[in-house]
């Protein structure tokens, strides 16, 4: 498949663009920020090596977000 230049693509193409960027980078840096907010115990695994998956697009944030956090323990209900 030939690649295209950006002059080349329409308006909602390049919407797509910027806008599927703009959520990536979001979401990469909403993790960078979760990994170091949160404690070793609420962390399954390494914090580096979550921090290398957080640069594989999109899947390491995304699997980040669905298996490599553990909720926080919550004070007892009196």
């Amino acid at each position: 498949m030939r690649q295209r230049k950006w002059s080349e693509l329409s308006t909602t193409q390049r919407v797509a663009v910027v806008v599927g960027g703009s959520l990536q980078l979001a979401l990469q840096a909403y993790v960078a920020r979760d990994l170091r907010r949160r404690s070793r115990e609420e962390v399954r695994g390494p914090r580096w090596a979550w921090a290398l998956a957080d640069l594989v697009n999109p899947v390491g944030p995304l699997a980040y977000l669905a298996v490599g956090r553990r909720n926080a323990p919550r004070p007892p209900l009196e």
